[in-house]
């Protein structure tokens, strides 16, 4: 593919819900403009886009596809994401990487979940949209109804662009309302103009002056005037304001069909600001730590952005990359300005999905691949080494479902800790942990796909084969009381023994002042030289705990008196009688335990906080407050992290998936009589069954 000057590209993310046609499309654009002579069909598993062997078993996009397109001399850069709500930091990571969105709606099922999502996100990066409804050949695909819901959901002044051809199954193509012209089919023949879509096309061309005349102040003085608008005037504020988002172009499509996908390209080359027309990135000089304005320019200095991580068979981990300022070459050396390190650089490539096509280097604003990148992650920038540049990291959502992973044979124990490192890498939504408390590995993500597109990832991609189970919650316990009580060890083997006496008091503390060791011995009962080694033993113990073997926390260990052995007594016997003397004593201070509580903010419809709130309740949750921002209510509350483990799940059941929450750690609180009873009774049997 040869390089295409900035001003000749458009880096488009195509974003919605999964199942609205945004890989269909994609799918469309490569046939229409001749790169393939066969469209794929998703439920197939053979389209270009979709080429992970998770994607095409799942029939749904999981990871961000790459897809040029040339078109009347201009490369569009199309990136498929998907839709579903747990892979949503593949969107986050392709809107970073793009000038503009488009935002795919199914005509018959509307404003969807993943819909509301992307358009949240494109709003808070301030994108240019176009809104593509697509399936309008589908049986009751009402596009007027979907207009309606565009501008109700998010206040948005959404102007159609076009006018369809026929109804539902009838559908044909489309008639442009700003140079007069029909698209029919596939190939975009032109044709007669029905008479109800004449009559259509007159009575939404206003809407389409007006929202031109909107954009352009010396078009607005022209209109209120009652001068007319000449095609030339209307085209030039349609860029303006597409450009700048004061209405959003609205286009329609069946691509499986490919009908109207051509009139889309055509928009898509008209109405996107290409990276030379955008605004200028903001960048940060790493030495000076002070932030500048990127021109998009091939002679600026360097600065690409590493936009997505995936792992290739042949290559490795092969990593996506944007240029937003000068010329990234092949066989060069670059600087890692997030690690401070050098990477040399190997071929760089040009994909089409799973295609990759070499490449002498990567043009400003165009985007393509480098493999075998030693110290480069998602996120990071590469640069110049004499002009270090930082661009803005992404922010990701907070994993919320979590699973305990155990080596399914012990070849795969051995592989596992560098597997999941390499899955994190690749996956900044996902993130994996030891647990000390429970002694598990915990890998978590966005939801239960995604969790399990994870596991087949470890034994598909890397050989790992794992088994997931819920986690162990990480209870912990303290006293209640002050108690004293003393131990003796004593052991005689026939030669040198073993001597100590501990007397021991431990007090509870205030909740998150952990654990603190003092010593009131005096007059020598014993020794300085063994104080540290009752502290030692009785460190031992604090992992352990008397009800149900977690960590003892917010207690003080007091040594009041002991005795020793002039020969016998030495470092073991002390740690031994320090050990036990603490068990004991925490025996008798009123021991309970403690769960980790969580700070939850669930945002969700106005109509559905009612069921929320009762289900919050029934998970011994606390209500803080509720909140109203716009149409949605965020309930804040404290709830128990052994009641919420797969809220995600059954928040997403009970809204029909138009619910989400984050959480924070938030303390540890008592655990209820009753529940706590039930958890010494588990540990009990897991330590009965070794």
């Amino acid at each position: 593919m040869k390089e295409y000057a900035t001003d000749r590209i458009r880096n488009v993310a195509l974003v919605g819900h999964s199942g609205a046609g945004k890989t269909a499309l994609a799918e469309a654009a490569l046939f229409v403009s001749g790169v393939i002579n066969r469209m794929g069909k998703t439920e197939d598993g053979n389209t270009v886009s979709d080429f992970d062997p998770e994607e095409v078993r799942r029939t749904i996009s999981i990871g961000t596809g790459l897809i040029p397109v040339e078109w009347n001399g201009v490369k569009l850069n199309l990136l498929d994401t998907p839709g579903y709500a747990d892979f949503v930091g593949e969107v986050i990571s392709a809107l970073h990487a793009v000038e503009a969105a488009v935002v795919v709606v199914d005509a018959q099922s509307g404003v969807e979940v993943g819909t509301e999502i992307a358009w949240q996100l494109i709003e808070e990066m301030q994108l240019p949209r176009i809104v593509v409804v697509n399936k309008l050949n589908r049986e009751h695909a009402n596009w007027t109804k979907v207009l309606e819901d565009l501008s109700a959901a998010f206040h948005a002044r959404c102007v159609p662009l076009q006018v369809p051809v026929g109804q539902a199954l009838a559908f044909q193509g489309v008639h442009g309302l700003i140079d007069g012209k029909t698209s029919l089919g596939a190939d975009g023949k032109p044709g007669d103009v029905p008479a109800d879509v004449s009559a259509a096309a007159a009575q939404r061309y206003e809407a389409v002056v007006e929202a031109a005349a909107e954009a352009d102040e010396e078009l607005m003085m022209k209109f209120l005037e009652d001068e007319k608008l000449d095609h030339d005037e209307v085209r030039r504020g349609l860029l303006a304001g597409a450009r700048s988002g004061s209405f959003v172009p609205v286009l329609f499509t069946a691509a499986t069909e490919a009908f109207g996908v051509r009139a889309l390209l055509d928009a898509l080359v008209n109405l996107v600001p290409s990276p030379a027309d955008a605004a200028p990135r903001t960048a940060t000089h790493r030495a000076k730590d002070e932030p500048l304005e990127l021109p998009p320019s091939p002679a600026g200095s360097l600065a690409a952005l590493v936009f997505k991580t995936q792992t290739d068979p042949y290559l490795g981990r092969l990593q996506y990359l944007r240029v937003m300022s000068g010329v990234f070459e092949a066989d060069s050396r670059v600087y890692n300005a997030n690690r401070g390190e050098d990477e040399r650089i190997g071929p760089v490539y040009v994909l089409r999905g799973k295609e990759q096509m070499t490449q002498g280097r990567i043009g400003c604003g165009d985007i393509g691949a480098v493999a075998r990148l030693n110290h480069t992650s998602t996120g990071d920038t590469l640069c110049d080494k004499t002009n270090p540049l930082l661009l803005p990291r992404f922010a990701y959502p907070q994993p919320l479902y979590a699973v305990a992973v155990r080596p399914a044979s012990q070849a795969d124990g051995a592989k596992l800790g560098p597997a999941l490192q390499k899955l994190v890498e690749e996956d900044p939504t996902l993130e994996s942990h030891y647990e000390d408390a429970t002694r598990e590995l915990i890998l978590s993500g966005m939801g239960d796909a995604h969790v399990d597109v994870a596991t087949h990832h470890l034994k598909d991609k890397h050989g790992v084969a794992v088994v997931t189970s819920l986690p162990r919650v990480p209870y912990r316990e303290t006293v209640t009381r002050p108690a004293t009580c003393q131990y003796r060890h004593k052991k005689q083997t026939g030669g040198a023994g073993q001597f100590a006496e501990v007397h021991l008091r431990v007090e509870p503390r205030e909740r998150g002042e952990g654990f603190e060791y003092a010593s009131e011995v005096f007059g020598g009962a014993i020794s300085q030289s063994f104080i540290p080694s009752i502290e030692k033993g009785i460190r031992q113990a604090l992992g352990e705990g008397v009800l149900a073997q977690c960590p003892v926390v917010d207690t003080k260990a007091v040594v009041v008196d002991g005795k020793e052995h002039p020969v016998d007594s030495k470092d073991i016997a002390f740690q031994i009688a320090g050990r036990e003397a603490f068990r004991a004593a925490v025996r008798e201070a009123g021991p309970v335990l403690l769960e980790p509580v969580y700070v939850v903010r669930v945002t969700v419809p106005s109509s559905q906080m009612g069921d929320v709130l009762g289900d919050l309740n029934t998970r011994r949750g606390i209500v803080q407050g509720t909140e109203q921002v716009g149409t949605k209510v965020v309930v804040t509350a404290n709830a128990p992290l052994a009641e919420i483990q797969r809220y995600s799940t059954d928040l997403r059941s009970m809204t029909q998936g138009r619910g989400y929450f984050t959480s924070e750690f938030s303390h540890f609180a008592q655990v209820p009589h009753q529940v706590a009873e039930e958890v010494i009774a588990q540990a009990e049997r897991r330590q009965e069954e070794g």
